[in-house]
């Protein structure tokens, strides 16, 4: 599984009230939700988001409440990935729970800068900052981990499961 995008970048304690306020919280629809991202913390987030684009930030990302709703809300505006210094726990687990894709490089998070174009290899955990030639080294999740990202989560993981494939 690969991921190819621009990035664009935030600091340390990005926290899930800044990624999905919750006056929005009030829809259950997906896309909705996608369209209010970031927009506490960066208004022009979902404008300047094409698909496929990359976040990078600093520590503690997605700190704050448990809602699922908040990498759900960053997975359907189109991003395909977070590189962070580090996750909160509860984030990071919500994400594989969608099969939203995240890794946690430290050496990336601190080179990477806003709008550099970077590739990554989510099967050896390789992040290539292609602007600067650049290459990073990020734990790779475990094979069964990443066929949950492929399938879009837990469920449709276990459902595949059940179904022997």
């Amino acid at each position: 599984m690969k991921a190819n995008g621009k990035v664009l970048k935030y600091g340390d304690n990005v926290d899930t009230d800044v990624i999905i306020p919750a006056r929005y919280l009030n829809s259950f629809d997906a896309k909705e939700l996608a369209t209010h991202a970031m927009v506490d913390l960066d208004p022009t987030f979902v404008e300047r988001l094409n698909p496929g684009d990359i976040m990078v930030a600093g520590k503690n990302f997605g700190c704050g409440s448990s809602r699922e709703h908040a990498p759900l809300a960053l997975k359907t505006a189109g991003v395909s990935c977070v590189i962070a210094k580090s996750f909160a726990r509860i984030f990071y687990r919500n994400s594989i729970n969608i099969g939203f894709a995240i890794l946690e490089c430290e050496e990336a998070a601190n080179d990477i800068d806003e709008g550099n174009e970077v590739s990554i290899d989510f099967d050896t955990g390789v992040i290539t900052n292609v602007t600067k030639n650049k290459t990073y080294t990020a734990q790779p999740f475990p094979e069964f981990l990443q066929k949950m990202i492929e399938v879009n989560g837990l469920v449709n993981y276990v459902n595949a499961k059940k179904e022997g494939k």
